[in-house]
């Protein structure tokens, strides 16, 4: 199954965290929301993401090692146009992380940020 996902995170103390070659970032205590795509395996990718031990890999995986998902919301779909549309209308409303999650698209961000 194809589709964009957003995994609803938990940080509930401030931590600076090293996330690959984003560099070593501050994630303030609060709720963040992370929007992904799984093109092929949407269901595989969300139990990779509730995983606590795994490979590195992309730079949610860092921050998930110090954090809580506390719910991922879905949608099967088969335009890859979604997450980034999905992203962009999030970062209207929350305070985004730049360049966090979006290497692979022209978003400004694909993480973003609300204080608790």
């Amino acid at each position: 199954m194809d589709g964009v996902y957003v995994l609803l995170i938990w940080v509930k103390r401030k931590k600076r965290i090293r996330t690959g070659k984003l560099g070593s970032l501050e994630f303030a205590r609060g709720l963040y929301f992370y929007v992904g795509r799984a093109l092929n395996g949407l269901e595989k990718r969300i139990k990779r993401h509730l995983k606590k031990s795994k490979r590195h890999f992309w730079h949610i995986d860092y921050l998930l090692e110090y954090s809580d998902i506390l719910g991922i919301i879905y949608v099967r779909t088969f335009y890859k146009e979604s997450e980034c549309n999905i992203a962009y209308s999030l970062g209207k409303r929350f305070k985004l992380i730049e360049n966090f999650g979006s290497s692979d698209c022209r978003c400004r961000s694909h993480l973003f940020f609300k204080p608790i």
